[in-house]
């Protein structure tokens, strides 16, 4: 059975590679507008981790240009809760 390849967040949709790649670390983001895409999070420490992300997406509550709030869940921080929208 293949293992199914996910996207990335960030990834252009004519990108040739935007799914995750060997070497990397990535977090999932769960709800939201970008429920289900990874994070690469290669490279960043723990405490950098800890503050989450606000990641521009253009179908949130607030359209082009707005954010979707993400941050970690306390017993998996592999998974990337959705916390809400902002400007």
């Amino acid at each position: 059975m293949s293992v199914p390849r996910r996207r990335v967040y960030g990834s252009d949709h004519d990108d040739p590679h935007p799914y995750a790649r060997p070497g990397r670390s990535y977090c999932e983001v769960v709800g939201g507008s970008l429920d289900g895409l990874l994070l690469d999070v290669t490279g960043q420490s723990e405490e950098e981790l800890a503050d989450g992300a606000a990641l521009i997406t253009e179908i949130g509550q607030f359209g082009p240009g707005g954010r979707a709030l993400y941050g970690p869940r306390s017993s998996d921080p592999r998974l990337w809760d959705w916390e809400g929208d902002c400007p």
